[in-house]
């Protein structure tokens, strides 16, 4: 009888123990895709990036985060019923260097829907660089095959779309352009996640 309830007892931890490995495991797993918070001039918001699906487009996308390079740009393009752009301009609308174009990953599985965040590009297909764009409404004619090879997404904003909201609804069509914004939108820097905590902890 002893014996019994000694095996009862290791096989209930075995199987707490097999059910703490899996949740370990799946919370893992959830927070495996790298995060970064973008601030700007009218509040901040967390983006969620795709690496599994879009690894060329994620690791560019990082590569100019970790060079601090958004820091200072702006958001130069808004087109309240379709998208927000930034990325790629200084607030005096000068156009920053940037690295060699990437390859388009717009056939990733990942639609342009709601709150995604998909690279910009010109009309040749393989020639995004920094510029990025913030569906702020579901755009299925940026999606691979709908109208031409389409538009790569790589992200999600997964916090703060009141900020996208307010964006997206600024006054453009002033002396610079008609999709831009008569009062600067400034993004003050793109932090992934963990640095930011460290930045913070060492102030």
């Amino acid at each position: 009888m002893r014996f019994n309830k000694l095996l009862c007892i290791s096989s209930l931890a075995f199987v707490f123990l097999t059910l703490s490995v899996a949740g370990t495991a799946l919370a893992e797993e959830k927070q495996k895709n790298p995060m970064v918070t973008v601030k700007t001039n009218l509040g901040s918001f967390t983006i969620e990036l795709y690496e599994k699906e879009a690894p060329i487009t994620v690791e560019n996308f990082l590569n100019y985060v970790d060079k601090k390079f958004y820091d200072g740009t702006i958001f130069h393009r808004i087109i309240p019923n379709f998208m927000i752009q930034g990325g790629g301009f200084t607030p005096e609308m000068v156009k920053k260097a940037t690295g060699p174009p990437i390859k388009n990953e717009a056939k990733n599985g990942l639609k342009n829907v709601t709150g995604t965040v998909a690279m910009a590009r010109t009309a040749e297909v393989n020639s995004a660089t920094s510029q990025f764009f913030i569906n702020v409404k579901d755009n299925p004619f940026l999606d691979n095959g709908v109208r031409d090879y389409g538009y790569a997404v790589f992200g999600m904003v997964v916090d703060g779309m009141e900020t996208v909201e307010k964006i997206r609804n600024v006054e453009t069509g002033g002396e610079k352009g008609k999709d831009v914004p008569v009062k600067t939108v400034l993004i003050k820097s793109i932090r992934r996640i963990v640095e930011e905590k460290k930045e913070a902890k060492e102030k």
